[in-house]
């Protein structure tokens, strides 16, 4: 009985793979833009807002507006439900990136509540930090400058952020969420809606 010849990949072959991954799994990210922004603008309106209530209108309960996110959740969750029973193919890079956001949420939720203990003074350099983290690890996954260049800018926010006070350090998340969230996931959305035209 003979064996059964392994077929063996060059080096374009696996290049060739690889970028089909990439691609997949950014057409992917593109088809689900609508909860990448939603949170990007959500999170954006709720600094800005929060800023404005403490800093102009002396507000007590300025966070409130942080419950803009408590819908966000329910929509997130339904919309993901409702892709995973429309998609057909599963990539290793799409695979790694639900790990990667899955991963920050649930880093989110734990250092709220570890802020909720310490006291929320320079909470927001931290939350800096992990969108830069998400943005950047996102960007070498799909190979998207734009990510990248988020990230790094994000953790210089970060760095810069911790020299300013609660109030000013909201603008700068504010700025972080812009760069990391809302201009890439819009370029994204456009890069590949071109793309799909041609």
């Amino acid at each position: 009985m003979k064996p059964i010849p392994e077929q063996h990949f060059s080096a374009e072959d696996s290049l060739r793979l690889i970028q089909r991954m990439i691609s997949t799994a950014k057409q992917e990210i593109s088809d689900q833009s609508f909860n990448f922004l939603l949170w990007g603008w959500a999170a954006f309106a709720a600094c800005i807002g929060q800023f404005v209530l403490k800093v102009y209108f002396d507000y007590r309960h300025h966070y409130i507006v942080w419950l803009i996110t408590i819908p966000c959740i329910f929509i997130t969750i339904y919309s993901a439900r409702n892709y995973r029973k429309e998609r057909k193919v599963k990539t290793y890079v799409n695979t790694s990136m639900s790990y990667l956001w899955a991963g920050m949420g649930i880093s989110f939720f734990v250092m709220s509540m570890l802020f909720v203990k310490l006291g929320w003074f320079n909470c927001y350099p931290f939350f800096i930090l992990l969108y830069g983290l998400g943005a950047f690890v996102s960007g070498k996954f799909l190979q998207f400058t734009p990510f990248i260049v988020g990230g790094i800018i994000s953790w210089c926010l970060a760095t810069v952020a911790v020299w300013f006070s609660f109030d000013y350090q909201a603008l700068f998340a504010a700025g972080a969420l812009l760069f990391t969230h809302i201009i890439p996931g819009h370029l994204l959305q456009k890069t590949h809606s071109v793309s799909s035209i041609h």
